[in-house]
Formats: structure tokens, sequence, C-alpha cells
């Protein structure tokens, strides 16, 4: 298992190791005691799958607030995506800054995203399914807010254009990062 920062500090990429022979392959997907070795130190509470039936499909810029704001550490399970986590942190750096990365079910490759990031993703093949861990359970009361998925401030290269992109009603209504209220503090809590 190795490490691999990204233009954010905070997001990181785990590469993960398969272990493969004739009759197939086996991986950790998770170890405390690895990933605490990695600074990745969570406790994580639920775990989520998403299934995305189109190429193109886009879920995104979700987030919740505090006090049920969530970390996340997602994988590609089946299919191809483009996940992406958005700075939403006041005061943070890197503040209104992205990272996009490429997830594959053949990489064994993993995106942590602290608390105080929007999450999205697009589909990149039919049957692209998703699984993460949340370190917060789902809350209706702290999941109000998201993000414009086509903010054209963010400028996010999704590999799809605005009429091929597949969305849910909700995710079209979500303001632009500049018209966001302040939601999480420097280190993902309240502001």
């Amino acid at each position: 298992m190795r490490l691999e920062e990204t233009a954010i500090p905070a997001v990181k990429i785990v590469h993960l190791d398969a272990h493969a022979d004739p009759r197939g392959l086996f991986v950790e997907t998770w170890d405390s005691a690895k990933f605490e070795a990695l600074d990745i130190c969570q406790n994580w509470v639920l775990d989520g799958l998403s299934r995305q039936n189109r190429k193109g499909t886009v879920r995104a810029l979700h987030f919740q607030t505090p006090p049920r704001a969530q970390a996340k550490l997602v994988r590609v399970s089946r299919g191809k995506a483009l996940d992406v986590a958005v700075d939403l942190r006041q005061g943070s750096s890197s503040f209104g800054q992205h990272v996009a990365v490429e997830l594959d079910e053949s990489d064994w490759k993993l995106l942590y995203i602290p608390s105080g990031f929007a999450h999205g993703f697009c589909a990149m093949q039919d049957g692209t399914e998703l699984v993460y861990k949340l370190s917060a359970p789902y809350s209706p009361e702290c999941n109000k807010h998201g993000l414009l998925w086509n903010d054209p401030d963010l400028a996010i290269a999704w590999p799809v254009t605005n009429d091929e992109a597949i969305l849910a009603e909700r995710d079209t209504t979500f303001p632009r990062l500049r018209d966001l209220p302040p939601l999480f503090g420097r280190f993902g809590g309240a502001p």
C-alpha cells in the first residue's frame, strides 16, 4: 500500500496491493493500522454503494455540513469514474480548488476526501459502481447544501458536456461557489 499526494495535501490517493495468482486475487481494502500509518485516521460509521446505469451520469457536488460533516474513502468497484473533491474550508490555502482523479475497477486506487470538501463523480462507463466509507451517518438536516457541478469558476474538466450529463434535478439547482455561504472552517468543522 502506498500513498500518493495530490495538489491539495488533505486529499490523498491510496494505491492498494493486489495479490494475484491463477485463481484470482485478494486485496485488503481497509486495514486501520495500515491507514493510520498513512495518516488517514477515521472512524468509519457507514459504507455506501452507488451504481450508475449509464455512462455520463453525474452525481455532484455533494457534502454534509457540521456537525455531521463526512470524510469519505472512495473506490470504483465496477467500471470507471472521474472522482472530484472541491475544498470548501474557509481559510484553507486551497479553498475553491479541486482534485479530479480517474478511478477504475482494475487500478486498485482509493481517494480519501476529508470533511470540508464537496464531492462528486461522473460515470465513464455504463454500470459504474462506487463504494465508499463515510465518517458520519446520513443526516437530512445537514444534507441541504451542494455546489453547482459545472460552476465555470471551478473549471472542472468533466468528461461530459452540459448537454450530455445525466443529472438529478437537485444537482442543477445548487449555487456557484461564489454564492455559497461559509459552511466549513479551516479544518472541515463549523466555521
